[in-house]
C-alpha cells in the first residue's frame, strides 16, 4: 500500500524553489518561504528522508552526444516483472515501467546514433518472452515537468 504524504504550502514552496535551483543555499530559501535557515534545513532533510524529493543533476542527453531518444512499447508473453527487469538492465535504457493498455512495458532509450538505436531495440526483441516491439522516436521534447503535487 502506498502512503500519500501531505505537503503543506511551505513544503511546496521549498520544492518549487529547489526545482529552479537545486543548489540554493538555505539562507536564500529562508526568506522566500518565510522560515529560518535552520527550519528550512530541517524541512529539506525531512523531505529527502521521506523520499519526497531527491536533489540530483538532470542532464540533457542531446548536449552530451545522445541525440536519438525513443519510447519503446513492448508486449510480452509471460510475467511482466522479470521482463521489465531485464529491459531495465540494458545500458541505453534510462526509464522502464510496467503499464496497462496497449503495451505491457514501456522503456525510454537514449542513443548516440541510429545504429545504437537498432542495436538496443534488437536486444529487447531478442528477449525470448518479447512478442512485439514498437519504437516511437522522439522528434522534439516539448515539455518535461517535475512539479507533481507542488502547485
Amino acid at each position: 500500500m502506498t502512503v500519500r504524504l501531505e505537503l503543506d504550502d511551505v513544503d511546496k514552496a521549498i520544492i518549487r524553489e529547489l526545482q529552479v535551483d537545486g543548489r540554493a543555499a538555505y539562507s536564500r530559501l529562508a526568506p522566500e518561504v518565510g522560515l529560518s535557515e535552520a527550519a528550512v534545513r530541517q524541512r529539506v532533510n525531512r523531505l529527502q528522508d521521506r523520499g519526497v524529493i531527491q536533489i540530483v543533476a538532470v542532464t540533457d542527453p542531446v548536449s552530451l552526444g545522445y541525440p536519438i531518444q525513443a519510447m519503446v512499447g513492448i508486449n510480452v508473453s509471460s510475467a511482466h516483472d522479470p521482463t521489465a527487469e531485464k529491459i531495465s538492465q540494458i545500458d541505453s535504457v534510462d526509464y522502464t515501467v510496467m503499464t496497462t493498455g496497449r503495451f505491457d512495458v514501456l522503456a525510454e532509450i537514449v542513443c548516440r546514433d541510429t545504429e545504437q538505436l537498432i542495436e538496443v531495440t534488437n536486444q529487447i526483441r531478442d528477449l525470448g518472452e518479447v512478442n512485439h516491439v514498437e519504437v516511437m522516436t522522439y522528434l522534439r521534447m516539448v515539455q518535461q515537468n517535475y512539479d507533481w503535487g507542488t502547485m
